[in-house]
């Protein structure tokens, strides 16, 4: 297969991989700990009037999810890129980072919250999964 070809289908199959264990993570979130009585987080609007109520447990799943499908999502890419390695996974970690900026603003969760996820839930998770990736070439 082509370098080109194959660099741009790991990057595909990286953020694929990463959004299915996010999305995993997020919807198995709830019967694990769940959301505060009487809310309902299952739609945007009722997930944004529940947030004021969460506690500092209930953002550990989100924390989760963000990061290990950043980091699956990357190792993925490096895995399956043919050379450029870590500019693939941490192009997936980009695109990923992008997805938490643009929640952070349709999403009232708290300042403290915002910060740790956009400071370490994307893009160290890519080199981190990049540096696995290459441990197992």
């Amino acid at each position: 297969m082509h370098p080109i070809l194959r660099n741009i289908l790991a990057v595909i199959a990286g953020f694929i991989v990463g959004s299915i264990v996010n999305g995993l993570l997020i919807s198995i979130s709830s019967s694990v700990i769940p959301p505060p009585e009487g809310t309902d987080t299952s739609t945007m609007e009722g997930l944004q009037v529940a947030i004021p109520l969460f506690e500092t447990k209930h953002f550990l799943f989100p924390f989760l999810a963000h990061a290990l499908g950043t980091l699956v999502g990357a190792f993925v890419a490096a895995k399956i890129s043919s050379n450029y390695g870590l500019q693939l996974a941490m192009l997936v970690g980009t695109i990923f980072f992008i997805g938490g900026l643009y929640m952070v603003f349709i999403v009232p969760a708290p300042l403290w919250f915002d910060i740790l996820d956009l400071v370490v839930a994307y893009l160290p998770m890519a080199y981190i999964g990049w540096i696995i990736a290459k441990k197992k070439k």
